[in-house]
């Protein structure tokens, strides 16, 4: 029997059978099947989840052939645009921009489908700005019983708010519809600087251009601060140099830095020193190019990730937090700390859900065990009534997440009446939402 495994390598399925559907007639063929030998579903996109949102004894269904724009309609910001649910984000912002069109903001990697990257609440940075499932305006979705059901804010709009982000329980998504901007180039500003300083005006920082973010490396008080200012589509780029975004992007993000992980896992001592010649070593530039190329970065070291979204204002006091409880446990950290921005939004299971957000993600090296660091920062993240990303590493269930989300209730309400013998469940779902 094959066994799948997420990019992590923190989850692994060994499903009863694998399906890659073409049309959305054959993902209802799929999960009627389903549905008749009484097996589980679930759909998998890239696999970028650190979570086991996707895992599953029964029927594994890869959305990787449903994929493509099929359809555009102009409005007086934009278009609506209508994808498969299986398109990568990297092909689709590809797409997009030779329609003069982008999606309005996206996260700092674009492997995953559009599908899996929505229902599990992936966001990029800026003030101004939601995640990507705010954009959504109308989906399709196969359901328990096979009915294929198309909603919107106006067709059925509980489905809609819930199924826009919803972790896969209510069915499997078949299309999605963005509500998509004209093409616009990003300005980019990166530079060094250090943690008290960045708090300091943390304020006048995350509000004062259209992205903003930075990435504290632990045991320094060093930071990498990134300002993507917006510009127009036609706007001239001037990207980074081929040798320069060699030596910045692959040698030093990806290959040295990779190479620290490895002296760091060996010896645990050298962290601090690693971390300072890491915080020094990428100098300031600035660039522009195509949003989609200036959102995402790639990323060749493997890791472990938890996520937190808190408060805005609680993010000086989180970060001191961690930095207090390295200090106390003599945990030595080689990843840096991301640390970005989202305005608040309407959508249920969001984690910006009714107030504007700060997000800190933290990394371990996959060769080094994440738990007590992990655990560490989630009491910490907790203690401020933070919320962890659907699709990162956490320790919460559906008892305590309730009083974290005010729909959350509604959410469980639109499960039990589309998929009531829970034929999409699965570990990972019967922990966060219950069985």
């Amino acid at each position: 029997m094959a066994t799948w495994h997420n990019w992590a390598r923190t989850e692994a399925a060994s499903p009863r059978r694998f399906d890659t559907p073409r049309t959305i007639d054959d993902l209802v063929a799929v999960v009627a099947r389903a549905s008749r030998r009484g097996e589980h579903v679930k759909a998998v996109g890239a696999g970028h989840s650190f979570t086991g949102v996707a895992v599953t004894d029964g029927t594994l269904v890869s959305l990787g052939a449903l994929s493509g724009i099929l359809s555009t309609e102009q409005t007086p910001t934009g278009a609506l645009v209508t994808v498969s649910a299986g398109t990568l984000l990297r092909d689709l912002s590809a797409m997009l921009w030779e329609m003069g069109l982008a999606v309005p903001n996206l996260g700092d990697i674009d492997v995953q489908t559009i599908a899996g990257a929505i229902s599990t609440g992936t966001h990029g940075t800026g003030t101004g700005f939601t995640g990507l499932a705010a954009s959504v305006q109308g989906l399709t979705v196969v359901l328990a019983d096979g009915s294929v059901a198309e909603c919107s804010p106006e067709h059925d709009p509980a489905l809609f708010e819930a199924a826009r982000l919803g972790l896969g329980a209510l069915g499997i998504l078949a299309t999605v519809t963005l509500d998509c901007v004209p093409a616009f180039r990003l300005r980019a500003h990166e530079a060094p600087s250090s943690l008290h300083e960045t708090l300091e005006d943390i304020e006048s920082l995350r509000t004062g251009v259209d992205h903003f973010e930075f990435y504290w490396f632990p045991h320094t008080d060093g930071v990498l601060t990134k300002h993507n200012t917006r510009l127009d589509g036609a706007a001239p780029t001037q990207p980074v140099g081929r040798f320069r975004g060699l030596l910045d992007d692959e040698v030093l993000s990806n290959g040295v830095f990779g190479a620290f992980q490895h002296v760091g896992t060996r010896a645990p001592g050298a962290i601090p020193q690693l971390n300072r010649i890491a915080s020094r070593a990428l100098s300031a530039r600035t660039f522009v190019d195509r949003s989609y190329r200036v959102f995402a970065s790639p990323r060749r070291v493997r890791f472990r990730e938890m996520e937190y979204a808190v408060p805005v204002e609680a993010l000086p006091e989180v970060l001191h937090e961690i930095d207090s409880w390295l200090e106390a446990s003599g945990t030595r950290i080689g990843f840096p700390v991301e640390v970005r921005f989202a305005a608040r939004d309407d959508v249920w299971l969001s984690t910006a859900y009714g107030r504007e957000t700060a997000y800190v993600a933290v990394h371990q090296y996959h060769r080094r065990d994440h738990r007590a660091y992990f655990d560490a920062v989630e009491s910490i993240m907790r203690a401020v009534d933070g919320r962890p990303h659907w699709g990162k590493m956490h320790g919460r269930a559906a008892a305590d997440l309730r009083a974290a989300y005010p729909r959350f209730d509604d959410f469980l309400a639109v499960r039990d009446r589309v998929d009531p013998a829970r034929m999409f469940a699965n570990p990972y779902l019967d922990r966060v939402l219950g069985a």
